[in-house]
């Protein structure tokens, strides 16, 4: 039957660390594949290219060979500087897509590695599917591509041959399902192991930092924020919040949500939680003091919102995200 044919598709741009990121990782669980009685390799792997020179980002060059028939093909993601113009990069790589279209239409299973996403979606293979991408773009991706079933908290999607991963270091989380699928999961969890991995990840929620993402929302729903921001622990009265802004409760959500996509306690949820994670990673307060800091009189009603937006109890995020400094 032979190895599984692993192509990395490299191109201007693209991360050097997300082309040999996945392929070194298969390399590691070949020799554990080894030392655990294996007689052939799993995987040949190869870094491809429509193009005959690459240039990665931060200006390393890439040595490619030229597109061949594989069983899957790898597409990282690109460097995505601030205020860039997403339509020209995407442009720019109209031979990458073409190249990701033809290969999925020879039956090759296609891989995107972060922001790979968008050159996936361009080249018409999300459409109906569900998929993920990193956080930070996830807003910008569904907009986007409206057609596609987007699940921005989790690491790993696949559907129906075509898989999408979080940002940068869900490639680790990839590889090892991967590893797991192909070589067994004893294999897996010595690759794991050896390369100091977590086998349990499995939502990226816990690491979005709203305080990156983009606002979204106009002058209306963004003084509405403001005021809710004011005082995240007042009880919630929508009737009243409409009154302070001379509206009916049914203009405040109409509009707020026509702005925004969301209502107003929903963001109101967003932003207690965000105070809250501050909250566990720098002081010491117990949970049930942390809940009512940011609103909630229940402690189980705030760990199940919690949850519902990190992934994670809040004792177990404090756990990962304490800092020390």
């Amino acid at each position: 039957m032979g190895p599984l044919r692993v192509s990395v598709l490299a191109y201007p741009g693209c991360f050097a660390s997300e082309v040999y990121g996945v392929l070194d990782l298969l390399t590691m669980a070949g020799h554990v594949a080894a030392a655990q009685g294996a007689t052939e390799p799993s995987y040949a792997a190869s870094v491809v290219s429509p193009r005959r020179r690459v240039v990665a980002s931060g200006g390393s060059p890439l040595h490619c060979s030229a597109l061949r028939p594989a069983d899957v093909l790898i597409v990282p993601g690109f460097e995505t500087p601030p205020g860039g113009d997403l339509d020209a990069t995407l442009a720019r790589l109209a031979p990458e897509t073409a190249a990701i279209r033809e290969q999925a239409g020879a039956g090759t299973a296609v891989v995107s590695i972060c922001v790979g996403a968008f050159l996936v979606a361009d080249a018409g293979l999300l459409q109906g599917r569900r998929a993920t991408t990193s956080w930070l773009y996830a807003d910008g991706f569904a907009r986007r591509y409206p057609d596609v079933c987007l699940r921005p908290e989790q690491l790993v999607v696949t559907d129906r041959g075509v898989t999408t991963t979080a940002a940068f270091s869900a490639m680790y989380d990839f590889a090892l399902r991967f590893v797991r699928e192909h070589d067994g999961p004893r294999v897996a969890r010595g690759t794991a192991r050896i390369a100091l991995l977590d086998e349990t990840r499995s939502t990226q929620a816990p690491y979005v930092d709203t305080d990156l993402l983009p606002t979204v929302g106009h002058g209306f729903s963004l003084d509405v924020m403001r005021r809710l921001d004011q005082d995240l622990a007042a009880h919630y009265d929508l009737p009243a919040l409409s009154r302070e802004f001379g509206v009916s409760s049914r203009t405040m959500l109409r509009r707020f949500k026509g702005e925004t996509g969301r209502t107003p306690l929903s963001y109101l949820h967003t932003a207690r939680v965000r105070r809250a994670r501050h909250l566990l990673e720098t002081t010491d307060r117990t949970v049930a003091a942390v809940a009512a800091d940011v609103g909630y009189r229940d402690p189980g009603t705030f760990t199940r919102i919690f949850v519902r937006h990190t992934g994670r109890r809040p004792s177990a995020y404090r756990s990962s995200f304490r800092r020390r400094d």
